[in-house]
């Protein structure tokens, strides 16, 4: 019995931390490239991720790599679809989107859905995963 509630736990624990982030890399020839800088488009404007971001990389508004972020906090879904899933998994209420683009053509994307409203952990730990995926100067 103890066996069983250890294995159940450990599961848990698996389970409960791993990233459940969306990563889609558009063009493979971006990570040859060596990216000397990035510009920020924030769609919301939000003065929160404005200012966490530009404390964590120093943006340049001429740059040709844009790093787009959207969000959506306090998402609500009325459907009586998702009625099982709301009680059981906790149905996200927002999510993060950062998009690097060159032009008009995406090149990456991180996207993540969340529990509660974007925080700065979120955006910290979405730009480090961008950072590790590609070579950002």
């Amino acid at each position: 019995m103890t066996k069983i509630i250890l294995g159940c736990m450990t599961l848990f624990l698996l389970t409960a931390c791993e990233d459940k982030s969306i990563v889609n890399m558009y063009d493979k020839t971006i990570l040859q490239s060596k990216i000397e800088c990035l510009k920020l488009t924030v769609v919301p404007k939000n003065e929160l991720i404005i200012q966490t971001m530009e404390s964590l990389y120093t943006f340049d508004k001429h740059c040709p790599y844009a790093l787009d972020i959207s969000y959506k906090n306090s998402i609500q879904c009325n459907s009586t679809q998702n009625v099982q899933s709301k009680s059981i998994n906790g149905f996200p209420s927002s999510y993060l989107n950062m998009k690097l683009r060159k032009g008009l053509s995406v090149k990456y994307s991180y996207y993540i859905d969340l529990r509660e409203d974007v925080a700065k952990a979120d955006l910290e730990e979405g730009f480090d995963r961008l950072k590790k995926d590609l070579m950002i100067k």
